[in-house]
């Protein structure tokens, strides 16, 4: 299909959830731009239950932490089969696991995502997974912020849903992306739309001038200072990299 992102095997960009709750997926991605992707098998979704990995009668997939504690542990001997299974069948896709000790996920990580060919997520739920599992396995973990999921399911949703948008053929705007928060380690301009007053509060004059320069230049003084004023550290790294000659991205 035309625009569709394939792999180096002529595959399309494909998204492999390994969860306790299946039928949470597809969910929001079977909705508006990635739904419509994935009707148009822009991108392909599989989802694999990792309770049909279980032990037992009851297909038991956890057990009591060793050492003594509250909660429950996901057995690394249940789990495996499943991620190898996974791995086997999509090589070369990258093998995440979600969990609040991750590393942060960042929109230049999602762009490295996006294109490659694809990526086998792991959610995780009760008190984690064994570490012995993280330890065996080539995992990345990544966190999506200093906050407790009740399980890796929605995470998982967001950074599928935040690669699928930037595969070819899913967005019609292109230039947009180029645009949108986080690039180049700025936040976004603010936008605005007809009315031109409401309840007394006009658009700026800048942007119904026609005047594209001055309205470009307003845009870029309106990204850094939002950037300056709420996300100090993000404007550190991008002074950063202008003093290191990197300029702008």
């Amino acid at each position: 299909m035309s625009g569709t992102a394939l792999s180096d095997t002529g595959a399309p960009w494909a998204a492999t959830v390994l969860t306790l709750y299946p039928e949470m997926f597809p969910g929001p991605l079977g909705t508006s731009l990635a739904g419509r992707a994935l009707e148009r098998d822009l991108w392909r979704l599989d989802v694999t239950a990792l309770r049909d990995y279980g032990l037992g009668r009851h297909r038991a997939v956890d057990d009591t932490p060793s050492g003594g504690g509250p909660g429950m542990v996901m057995r690394a001997d249940v789990l495996a089969p499943a991620i190898d299974a996974a791995i086997e069948k999509c090589p070369g896709q990258a093998l995440i696991y979600l969990t609040p000790r991750g590393q942060p996920l960042t929109q230049s990580r999602i762009r490295r995502l996006a294109a490659g060919p694809g990526v086998v997520v792991l959610c995780g739920r009760f008190e984690g997974v064994d570490q012995r599992l993280l330890d065996a396995r080539p995992f990345e973990e990544v966190s999506l912020g200093d906050f407790i999921l009740s399980g890796g399911e929605l995470a998982a949703l967001v950074l599928i849903d935040a690669c699928v948008r930037l595969l070819p053929g899913v967005m019609g705007a292109h230039a947009s992306q180029a645009e949108e928060s986080f690039e180049g380690d700025l936040l976004e301009y603010p936008h605005y739309t007809r009315p031109d007053i409401w309840e007394g509060r006009a658009v700026p004059e800048v942007l119904t001038s026609g005047h594209h320069e001055r309205i470009r230049s307003w845009r870029q003084e309106r990204a850094e200072a939002t950037t300056r004023e709420r996300r100090p550290d993000l404007w550190a790294r991008r002074e950063a990299r202008r003093r290191r000659g990197g300029g702008e991205t």
